[in-house]
């Protein structure tokens, strides 16, 4: 039950979300392979550290607020994408433009790593704003300099592409529903379960993206994927809430003896 819970919830929550068009778009540029293992191996770490981050909460925070703390924000994400699907029209606009984000994310990321030309430097024209350019260089190398390194070392062992598809992968699902849905969960229920059923829901999301996500993206109605996967987190809130209160009238119960 745990494992179809966590499996249900990733498959609503992404398909068609902005992690699903990069790789989509990636996998048209670039050998799918690659963007798949690249995808899924963000995907697949986001997973763990979130249910593990869940699993922590419990000795943290009492068994019963967990309940609570997951039902309502099962109520909170239904509640938002009922609301998100009723603005929604028909036709597959909000997919138009979430591919359009996904293209514009995929764009800059390949244009971050452009370097000041040589002639530049060597016909020596404007040497004020060279020296005012190379001092924002340096201060914001200071900031950035170890994780471009790091980026610049893995993309030199696994290659730019897969670091590229892991990179887009991570930070368009940091923060993200799922992300934070996939916590509630592993703070509610056994955290290997858990994992592994958002991982087999994230593989099998990424390896439909990098098949043929353009295409399915086109005929699927992103306004009925959204309203069935409000109703199902309303329906998740409702029971762990109901759980809740029944870890509290367990709590409550004070046996008479006769």
């Amino acid at each position: 039950e745990v494992l179809i819970r966590s499996f249900m919830m990733i498959i609503f929550s992404e398909i068609g979300d902005k992690t699903f068009l990069i790789a989509a778009i990636l996998a048209m540029r670039h050998p799918r392979l690659v963007v798949f293992a690249g995808a899924f191996g963000s995907l697949m770490l986001m997973s763990v550290l979130s249910a593990a981050l869940g699993h922590i909460l419990p000795t943290l925070i009492p068994k019963k607020w967990t309940q609570i703390s997951a039902g309502v924000l099962f109520l909170v994400f239904g509640s938002k994408m009922l609301l998100e699907a009723r603005e929604m029209q028909g036709g597959n606009e909000k997919i138009q433009e979430e591919m359009k984000e996904a293209e514009e994310e995929i764009e800059g990321d390949d244009e971050s790593g452009d370097s000041i030309p040589l002639e530049r430097l060597e016909e020596g024209e404007g040497n004020g704003d060279m020296i005012s350019s190379s001092t924002n260089s340096r201060k914001r190398s200071q900031g950035l300099g170890i994780a471009e390194g790091v980026r610049n070392f893995c993309s030199l062992i696994l290659g730019p592409v897969f670091v590229q598809a892991f990179v887009l992968t991570f930070l368009g699902e940091w923060g993200d529903r799922s992300q934070i849905a996939t916590i509630a969960l592993g703070a509610a229920h056994n955290v290997y379960l858990v994992t592994l059923g958002t991982v087999i829901g994230h593989a099998c999301c990424t390896a439909l993206a990098v098949v043929g996500g353009r295409y399915v993206s086109s005929k699927i109605s992103v306004k009925h994927v959204t309203l069935g996967g409000g109703v199902l987190f309303l329906i998740f809130g409702v029971i762990y809430l109901y759980d809740s209160l029944a870890i509290s009238a367990e709590e409550f119960s004070i046996p008479i003896s006769p």
